[in-house]
C-alpha cells in the first residue's frame, strides 16, 4: 500500500465519493493479493461489501433474457494498467461525466468477465448477464424481436442497482444465425444499436469480446470506454501465476511451495498462458499430484506447460535446472541425474 492510497481514502471519504472510496479499497486489496496476502485482501473486500442496496432476488423471477450471477470476493489479479482502467470505471460511475457503457476486449483468459463481476461487486450492484443462447434464434427475423424484448426488460430494471453484462457480444452482433445471411446480420446489429441508444446512462452496460477488429465502427462508438485486456507483459503473467499458486497451495494438505523452481519453469517458457488458463493448469496439477510426493505438482505443471511427455535431462540441464530440480521434474534420482549429465 502506498502513501497515496491513504491520502486518496481520506479524500474520498471526506468528499463522500462512495464509488471512488470502494475503488481505492479494491486497489489496496489487489496489492495485498499480489504480495501473497490474499486473506487481508479478501477481508478488505468483505468490509466494503454490503447488501443494503441489493434488489431482492424475487424481483428478477419473470425475466426471460437476463439472469442474476453470483460472484466471489477474491481480489482480481490484473496488470496495473488494466486494473487502473477497471477501477477508473468504478470511480467514474457516479461522476458528472458518467461512464455507463463499456467494452472489454482481448484474448480469452485475460480477466474480462471477472472484471465485470468485480465492478458490480464494488458498486454494490447485482450482476445480470444476458442469456445469449435464448436471445439468438434460427428463425428469420426473430432475433431482432428478441433484442427489443431484452432491452425492454433492461429498461424496467432498477437502474442504480444492476450491472448488465453482454458476455461475448460478438456472438450476437457478428456470428449469428447464418453467416451467409448478411441482411439478417444487418438487422440484428441495427436493432441492437437502436435499442442501446434508448438506455438511460443510469444503467451500466458492460460487454466483452475476443473479436473487436471485426466490430462495426458504429457499434464501437456507442461505448463510453474501450478497455484492452491484451496488456500483459511476461513479468505480469509470472507475478499473477505466483499469486495463483500461493492461493491454491493454501488449500493443499500434501503439496509444498517451491517458488524458485516454479518461476524457473515459467522463465524458460517462450509463451506463458493467460491467468484464466494458468489457474486451471495449476489447479489440475495440484489436484492430480501424487500425495506421496510433495513437489509432484511441479512435474505435472512442467509437462502441461511444455506439452512434453518425454522429458530430456540434457535439455533441462542446458536450461539451467539443478540436479535436485531435474529430479523433481523427471522423478529420476539425483545420483542418476548427475551420472547422465556427466555422460552427455
Amino acid at each position: 500500500m502506498k502513501k497515496q492510497n491513504i491520502i486518496n481514502l481520506v479524500k474520498y471519504y471526506v468528499d463522500k465519493n462512495d464509488s471512488a472510496f470502494r475503488a481505492e479499497v479494491a486497489e489496496i486489496a489487489a496489492d495485498f493479493g499480489e504480495h501473497g496476502e490474499e486473506d487481508i485482501g479478501n477481508y478488505l473486500l468483505d468490509l466494503i461489501s454490503t447488501t443494503d442496496f441489493y434488489v431482492p432476488q424475487n424481483n428478477y423471477r419473470d425475466l426471460q433474457y437476463l439472469k442474476k450471477n453470483a460472484f466471489t470476493n477474491k481480489p482480481l489479479l490484473l496488470p496495473d494498467e488494466i486494473r487502473d482502467d477497471v477501477l477508473g470505471i468504478v470511480r467514474a460511475s457516479n461522476s458528472d461525466i458518467r461512464i455507463s457503457k463499456v467494452l472489454f476486449y482481448g484474448v480469452p483468459g485475460t480477466g474480462k468477465t471477472q472484471s465485470a463481476y468485480q465492478i458490480a461487486r464494488l458498486l454494490d450492484r447485482d450482476l445480470l448477464s444476458v442469456r445469449m443462447e435464448d436471445l439468438v434464434d434460427s428463425h428469420l427475423g426473430q432475433t431482432p424481436k428478441n433484442i427489443v424484448r431484452l432491452f425492454d426488460e433492461i429498461r424496467h430494471l432498477p437502474s442504480q442497482n444492476v450491472v448488465v453484462l453482454f458476455d461475448e457480444l460478438d456472438s450476437l452482433v457478428m456470428n449469428r444465425i447464418n453467416d451467409k445471411d448478411l441482411r439478417e446480420m444487418g438487422r440484428v446489429t441495427s436493432t441492437f444499436l437502436k435499442e442501446l441508444d434508448t438506455l438511460s446512462d443510469q444503467i451500466m452496460i458492460i460487454a466483452t469480446t475476443n473479436l473487436i477488429d471485426s466490430f462495426d465502427k458504429a457499434l464501437l462508438r456507442r461505448f463510453d470506454g474501450l478497455v484492452s485486456f491484451d496488456r500483459y507483459s511476461k513479468d505480469d503473467l509470472i507475478d499473477i501465476a505466483n499469486s495463483i499458486l500461493q492461493q491454491l497451495l493454501k488449500k493443499s494438505k500434501t503439496s509444498k511451495s517451491d517458488m524458485r523452481l516454479f518461476n524457473k519453469i515459467l522463465r524458460n517458457m517462450d509463451k506463458i498462458p493467460y491467468p484464466g488458463e494458468m489457474f486451471q493448469i495449476i489447479k489440475v496439477s495440484l489436484a492430480f499430484a501424487d500425495d506421496s510426493n510433495e513437489y509432484d505438482y511441479l512435474r505435472r505443471l512442467y509437462m502441461e506447460l511444455t506439452h512434453d511427455t518425454d522429458i530430456s535431462i540434457k535439455r533441462l540441464s542446458e536450461e539451467g535446472y539443478t540436479t535436485r530440480e531435474i529430479e523433481v521434474i523427471t522423478r529420476v534420482s539425483k545420483s542418476s541425474v548427475s551420472r547422465k549429465i556427466r555422460e552427455i
